[in-house]
């Protein structure tokens, strides 16, 4: 066990079916890159030499563990853990590497939507088929083979189980809400979104899990699993970010510096510092494209991927030929300094 490089660790509480299996797990403060001291301590308590493993935890190694910690927020978590009923669990990542069950991947997920790494910056292969769909009720995760057996105790005392959702991903508020952000609608942010400080998510923006603003940002539109945005940048309403989940893509996007995509437009090419595209416009990797010059005389026609990263591109399309035309932007787009301090 290499104690001195120890990626993560954190212990929670979550949610088993009845064969047992685990269907989510909340983690109320995932440590990244622990101490060499904590991690001996802890490795000790739970008998552990090393790997990436979860290890249920029953009241007594929970004691133990609350009198090895000298962090006072972890001792009173792991006390309120203590007396729940729920299942408990601590989950111990050696190193950041494949993923081999479902809390080592809620485990990952807690720590984007933490910030303590970005996207793109951790490994999440496998990570569905660690994730079991779980059926998201207003009492908790439920197995969706169990949702029957659940409405009927419900509706017995009375009441009617509300099912928001049947997904692999829940939203991310009910396990991380990150400081200084504005989220207009909560469902459409999972976890293992990345909001940094300042970001703005209107009520039909989305952010997929391994993806996220930098901060400060406004987002109307949608980024993709992979997606990464730079300070400044606005995502309008209806625009898109092309990811890599589907479509056979392996182009992995990000959106530079004060950039604006405009409304219902969008990129499947990455995007340098102080771009453009004039809303309606989708710029696909394929798409044919007129380079202007600063005078806005023809310099040649280019593939779209040929201009990916680049800065200070403006994309329109000429509404008289209907030939997209990148043009010098020397404009950058200022978000509302008022509007993203979310004190």
């Amino acid at each position: 066990m290499d104690s001195a490089n120890f990626f993560s660790l954190a212990f929670g509480i979550g949610t088993k079916n009845k064969k047992g299996q685990w269907l989510e797990v909340f983690y109320p403060i995932p440590v990244f890159n622990p101490t060499q001291s904590d991690v001996e301590k802890i490795a000790q308590v739970l008998d552990y030499d090393g790997g990436n493993t979860d290890i249920d935890l029953n009241n007594e190694l929970i004691g133990k563990l609350a009198s090895v910690t000298n962090d006072s927020r972890q001792q009173e978590i792991l006390g309120m853990m203590r007396h729940a009923a729920r299942s408990k669990v601590a989950c111990l990542l050696e190193t950041d590497s494949a993923l081999t069950s479902t809390p080592e991947a809620y485990l990952k997920l807690h720590l984007l939507s933490h910030r303590h790494v970005q996207p793109n910056k951790i490994n999440l292969e496998d990570i569905f088929a660690q994730l079991p769909n779980v059926a998201w009720t207003d009492i908790g995760a439920v197995d969706p083979e169990e949702v029957t057996d659940v409405q009927l105790r419900v509706r017995a005392e009375g009441r009617v189980l509300e099912v928001s959702s049947i997904d692999k991903f829940p939203k991310m508020t009910n396990y991380v809400v990150p400081n200084g952000v504005r989220i207009a609608h909560s469902a459409r942010v999972r976890l293992g979104a990345y909001l940094g400080e300042g970001t703005t998510v209107m009520h039909e923006g989305f952010v997929n899990f391994n993806a996220g603003a930098i901060g400060p940002n406004m987002i109307e539109g949608r980024l993709s699993q992979g997606v990464v945005m730079d300070s400044g940048s606005d995502l309008g309403g209806g625009a898109s970010t092309m990811g890599t989940l589907s479509g056979g893509g392996n182009i992995v996007l990000s959106i530079g510096k004060d950039c604006l995509v405009g409304a219902n437009a969008g990129t499947g090419i990455p995007l340098g510092d102080r771009c453009t595209i004039e809303a309606g416009l989708y710029i696909t990797a394929g798409t044919s494209v007129q380079v202007m010059d600063e005078d806005k005389n023809f310099v040649k026609v280019v593939k779209a991927r040929d201009l990916a990263g680049q800065d200070d591109m403006l994309f329109i399309r000429n509404s008289q030929s209907g030939i997209v035309e990148c043009r010098t932007n020397k404009k950058a787009i200022k978000l509302n300094e008022s509007l993203h301090a979310h004190n």
